[in-house]
């Protein structure tokens, strides 16, 4: 076997048993996050979401961390809700917290880089949305949100439209536990988990390929370079506004980029810079392509201006936060996991995860779950 296609069988294993080792937080994940858009109907999201009040912003941010995690979907459905008469810094702070929010990014971040990770993901998320929040105050004009509607009523299509478009909630009256426990509550439960699995999906594979790819092939001596990681202060400095950066070009976006954020964090990044690589999923270069589609180019330049400096600021206060408090984690907790499958908890975990998303699957197939996944590209909802 010669040199290169061992070269490619380490990338590949190692993105295997980084997929083994995620598989029961994604369906934990995404089966909590399913149960709770089966009974919150798209129609109340949008009549909470009329100003860009402290309370609007944060039943905006509740409902993310309920939401997507899908970036795509998470992009669509914001400009969904603005369309529908959503505030626009609302609909933005819904959006960050579908995908920055959300309960599986903050499991898998505890499996592959440890709790202080994920502490920092709903500690910076919030902090994200308040600056972003004064940015729009200081420096959204009316007529750059009118010029932003008037592209956005267009209807011009991004990605996953039609899977935004759907509301999978379960219809009719009853407790929430009713509606739950009801055969709808199961199949609008099933409904949701499956589309969001498959809204998912692409960026997930491709995020465990390319940290698999650079975990094997990059040399250490690149990211201590490139993170300046003999200069601990310097590193401080420069992670966060670096970390963005890295994001844009690797052009994975969700929880697809935690494993290459874990890659980062052995290459030298600093605390600070992993979670700006991670809030940046909506940064990378076909969502800001999909801004310019959805509100023009000028909105969606102040979309990325305002973004990254709300991104860098929340990654500041991780970094100097957590750093005050002696609590951010050593480098040589958090791992690339490279030994396969083997019996033990995680296997008899992804078993038993496993079980449960294939009663979902067969729900879903039987009532009406493939003519669903034809149309989850769709067109943009009217």
């Amino acid at each position: 076997m010669d040199a290169a296609l061992r070269a490619v069988l380490h990338a590949l294993s190692l993105a295997g048993s980084m997929a083994w080792e995620i598989l029961w937080a994604l369906i934990l994940g995404f089966a909590l996050s399913a149960v709770v858009q089966a009974v919150v109907r798209r129609a109340t999201v949008v009549s909470l979401l009329g100003d860009d009040g402290p309370r609007s912003l944060s039943v905006a941010a509740g409902l993310g961390v309920a939401s997507s995690s899908c970036s795509y979907a998470a992009v669509a459905l914001a400009r969904s809700l603005f369309r529908k008469g959503a505030n626009f810094t609302a609909a933005m702070a819904f959006e960050i917290a579908s995908t920055n929010l959300v309960v599986e990014l903050g499991v898998i971040l505890a499996l592959l880089l440890g709790w202080q990770f994920t502490a920092a993901e709903f500690v910076g998320g919030p902090v994200m949305i308040v600056v972003l929040a004064v940015l729009f105050r200081l420096f959204l004009s009316e007529r750059l949100v009118r010029e932003a509607r008037a592209q956005a009523e267009r209807g011009l299509s991004g990605s996953m439209e039609g899977h935004a478009a759907m509301d999978m909630s379960i219809q009719g009256d009853g407790s929430f536990r009713e509606r739950l426990l009801s055969p709808a509550g199961f199949t609008a439960t099933s409904h949701v988990f499956v589309m969001e699995w498959a809204a998912i999906l692409r960026d997930l594979v491709l995020g465990l390929l390319i940290a698999g790819a650079v975990a094997a092939w990059v040399p250490d001596a690149f990211w201590s370079a490139l993170f300046f990681e003999e200069h601990p202060l310097l590193a401080k400095l420069w992670g966060p506004l670096v970390g963005p950066v890295v994001a844009i070009a690797s052009f994975v976006c969700s929880v697809g980029n935690v494993p290459l954020a874990v890659v980062l964090w052995q290459g030298g990044i600093s605390f600070g810079g992993v979670i700006a690589f991670i809030f940046a999923d909506l940064l990378i270069v076909p969502i800001l392509n999909i801004y310019r589609k959805y509100y023009g180019v000028r909105t969606a330049a102040f979309i990325l201006g305002t973004f990254y400096a709300a991104i860098v600021a929340a990654a500041y206060s991780v970094e100097f936060v957590f750093g005050a408090l002696g609590i951010i984690p050593d480098r040589a907790s958090a791992r690339v996991p490279d030994e396969g499958v083997s019996w033990d908890y995680t296997t008899w975990l992804n078993i038993v995860f496993l079980l449960l998303a294939a009663a979902f699957v067969v729900r879903f197939l039987r009532t009406g779950g493939r003519a669903m996944l034809r149309t989850m590209g769709g067109a943009p909802a009217g």
